[in-house]
């Protein structure tokens, strides 16, 4: 009891494996499937793209790092706003919160379920484009479906997470494969003139490493429901 208020206290049922899925399939979602073709045409030759893709990672991975150590000091549910709460004070975190909900989260959910549904009613279109409509109220409805799902049990949301991220991991390996396979047969003629044609402009680098850094977003979800995890100090600083 605070001041004669009892606090809720969410329930702690997301373990190390759930974590590190929540993570991996918010991580691995469709813009790993569809950046690289824009990265490699914006920045103009393979290597470069190569080292675009490689300096996202390294950025990603140190904010994963911070964020990690955040989430065992501030032991607190709401990522950002939590943070902004605690440093900068209600007006801040407020502002932040705002734009979040109104802005960023809408339209990078937004992004994802087109994309999603795009795939999805692709194979009842050979060859032609598939109806705008259509495409939306698909996106909708995948949006709506997860929703209710995350409301209504976390252990549901948790199972769904750590499939729909098997089956992306599985995607992704068939095409590593693929393109490892076609190493190996002596594909090699884009490595013999690795960064020629590379764009070098402002605008070029910023736009590729935009579409880089989108692939990778998704590193610090796990700190929106930090109150909800087994054992913090394990899920996010494995020792």
């Amino acid at each position: 009891m605070e001041s004669g208020a009892q606090r809720l206290n969410l329930k702690r049922e997301v373990g190390l494996i759930g974590a590190v899925s929540f993570i991996a399939g918010t991580m691995i979602g469709s813009g790993i499937f569809i950046s690289p073709q824009y990265v490699l045409s914006t920045i103009g030759s393979p290597g470069a793209s190569l080292l675009v893709w490689a300096c996202s990672g390294l950025i990603a991975m140190l904010g994963g790092l911070c964020y990690a150590e955040l989430g065992t000091v501030i032991s607190e549910s709401g990522g950002e706003y939590i943070y902004m709460l605690r440093t900068a004070g209600r007006v801040v975190a407020f502002m932040f919160v705002f734009s979040f909900v109104a802005v960023m989260r809408p339209a990078s959910a937004t992004g994802i379920a087109l994309s999603c549904a795009e795939y999805v009613v692709a194979p009842f279109f050979d060859g032609g484009t598939p109806p705008q409509v259509l495409v939306k109220c698909i996106a909708a409805v995948l949006i709506l479906v997860l929703a209710n799902v995350n409301c209504l049990s976390v252990r549901l949301a948790t199972g769904i997470q750590v499939v729909s991220m098997v089956i992306k991991v599985l995607a992704l390996l068939v095409i590593v494969l693929g393109g490892v396979a076609m190493v190996f047969q002596g594909n090699t003629d884009n490595f013999d003139v690795s960064f020629e044609g590379t764009n070098v402009g402002v605008s070029s680098i910023g736009i590729a490493f935009y579409q880089g850094l989108w692939s990778y977003d998704g590193w610090n979800t796990l700190n929106y429901l930090t109150e909800e995890l087994k054992d913090p100090e394990v899920s996010l600083v494995p020792r």
